[in-house]
């Protein structure tokens, strides 16, 4: 008897106030049936009371009392639904521009981004910020999702209008390519069922796409990557314990620690507390090798001759995260995987400084180096985290560029 294997998709929504992106997710999961009658209950009572005819679907993601109350989205919310083709984690995030921030939150692990655009008013400055992020974040996809499509006669031309304006700038801001889907999230049109009143359009309708996208690769095709966790003495033998990120790794396998590029071999492998022959990402598991090396937490080990650069002059696009600014001359931590070193910021692109939700490009003089990737490579080994040395909180998100 074969077994089907059911994947995740990850996805992010994005758009500006006002483009109907809460209505778009709550209609998504009321006509995908995966709302609970309770939630679609309480939505009903809310709606009810706001002297609203139909169910504001918008309420299924605009959890918080405050996006309630002014009616805007301004944290990340995750929902969790699946298909009988698909399961989805949906990350649905803040349109403000205050909250570039948390849209780089939500976007940082996803595998397709959504940019909504209200059909009225075509691309606008907060567009063409969002795909800059899903530029900068590297995400595999993006589709432009142009709602509101019946406040507008369900018109073609307005729909290619807007698409072909979308197109010049993703160019421009390094967005490879896109999907476009014309959508009327209040009516429901493309977004679970194709539409009736659309029947120029011949693509497939939202949640059709969402189904059929491929996934991310596996990631143990890639070249191992093994930050190192934690140390574990058992006696005279060291097992290093920690998170296989990519690649896999076996035991007699040649491997390389870095920074200090000494070389040993696999000897032992552990999964759960169980002896194996060969680990895969993204297991957790423990590693014993043949040499009595000095590897310590935040230490890398890789295997075969595709390894990692050596950096301490870091250079990266980034999006500046804090309330408080970042500035040439700061000193700071960096947080790359499970190593943290000191810093200080040599460059900001000509900038004066970064303040939050500011997306920019810097470079940083490590006082050790670091075994990095192109985060167009892996978003996994080629990110990491600046962070204020005097209280631990984050400063800044960072995506490494090797070019």
């Amino acid at each position: 008897m074969s077994t089907i294997t059911i994947d995740t998709l990850r996805f992010a929504t994005a758009g500006s106030v006002d483009d109907g992106k809460s209505t778009l997710v709550g209609r998504l999961l009321h006509d995908s049936k995966s709302v609970l009658t309770d939630q679609l209950e309480a939505v009903q009572r809310v709606s009810a009371d706001r002297g609203q005819d139909a169910p504001d679907l918008a309420l299924l993601t605009d959890g918080l009392r405050a996006e309630r109350e002014q009616g805007i989205t301004i944290d990340v919310a995750y929902r969790y639904f699946a298909t009988p083709r698909r399961r989805f984690i949906l990350a649905d995030t803040p349109g403000h521009v205050q909250y570039t921030r948390n849209m780089v939150t939500g976007a940082s692990t996803a595998e397709l981004a959504i940019i909504l655009v209200d059909a009225r008013n075509g691309v606008v400055e907060q567009t063409l910020r969002h795909a800059a992020v899903a530029a900068l974040l590297r995400v595999p996809n993006v589709v432009l999702a142009v709602n509101k499509m019946d406040l507008v006669g369900y018109g073609q031309p307005v729909f290619e209008r807007i698409v072909e304006e979308f197109a010049g700038h993703a160019a421009e801001l390094g967005l490879p390519s896109f999907t476009p889907i014309p959508v009327s999230a209040l009516v429901g049109d493309n977004v679970v069922d194709r539409s009736a009143h659309m029947d120029w359009y011949e693509g497939p309708a939202l949640l059709e796409f969402l189904e059929d996208v491929p996934v991310a690769a596996d990631p143990s095709d890639a070249p191992a990557r093994f930050p190192v966790q934690y140390v574990i003495r058992d006696g005279e033998v060291r097992w290093y314990a920690g998170q296989l990120v990519s690649g896999s790794l076996r035991v007699g396998d040649r491997v390389t620690v870095h920074p200090s590029g000494e070389g040993s071999e696999i000897t032992g492998i552990s999964v759960l507390g169980t002896e194996a022959e060969v680990a895969y990402a993204p297991q957790s598991v423990s590693l014993r090798l043949a040499d009595q090396r000095d590897v310590s937490r935040g230490d890398m080990i890789t295997a075969g001759a595709d390894g990692p650069a050596l950096a301490q002059d870091v250079r990266a696009a980034v999006c500046h995260l804090a309330d408080r600014p970042l500035r040439v001359g700061d000193r700071v931590l960096v947080r790359h995987t499970t190593r943290t070193v000191k810093a200080i910021v040599k460059d900001l692109a000509g900038a004066a400084e970064l303040t939050a939700n500011d997306l920019g490009r810097i470079t940083l003089r490590t006082a050790e180096p670091l075994a990095l990737d192109d985060y167009a490579v892996s978003r996994r080994t080629g990110a990491f985290l600046v962070i204020d040395p005097a209280d631990g909180a984050t400063l800044t998100a960072g995506m490494v560029d090797l070019g």
